[in-house]
C-alpha cells in the first residue's frame, strides 16, 4: 500500500481532518497528478479557508503549469489570509515566492 493509499484510508476514518487531505494533496502532488492535486488543495480550501500552506502549494502548481495569473490570484488570497490570522512566516514565504514569478 502507497503512502497516499496509507493517507487516503485514514481520512476515509475522518474525513474533516485537515492535515490528513493536505497531506494526501501532497502526495498527489509528488506523484505527479497535479490535477488531482489541485482539486484536492481546492477542496481543502473550501473547507477550512484558513489553511495557509494549501494556497501556497496551490499557488506552486499552478506556477509549474505556467498559470502565472491563477497563481497570483492563490498567492494573493494566500498571503491576506496569512496576515489576517497572524502567520506572518507564511505570508513572507508567499510573498517572496509571488514576486519571483515571472513578469506578465
Amino acid at each position: 500500500m502507497s503512502r497516499r493509499e496509507q493517507l487516503e484510508q485514514m481520512l476515509a476514518e475522518d474525513p474533516t481532518d485537515t492535515f490528513l487531505q493536505y497531506g494526501v494533496a501532497m502526495e498527489y502532488r509528488s506523484e505527479g497528478d497535479l490535477e488531482t492535486a489541485t482539486q484536492r488543495f481546492l477542496a481543502l480550501l473550501q473547507a477550512s479557508p484558513e489553511y495557509v500552506a494549501a494556497y501556497f502549494r496551490l499557488g506552486e502548481i499552478y506556477a509549474e503549469q505556467q498559470r502565472l495569473d491563477v497563481a497570483r490570484e492563490i498567492l494573493d488570497r494566500g498571503i491576506e489570509t496569512a496576515q489576517r490570522i497572524g502567520d506572518l512566516h507564511a505570508a513572507g514565504e508567499m510573498t517572496e515566492f509571488r514576486h519571483s514569478l515571472p513578469a506578465q
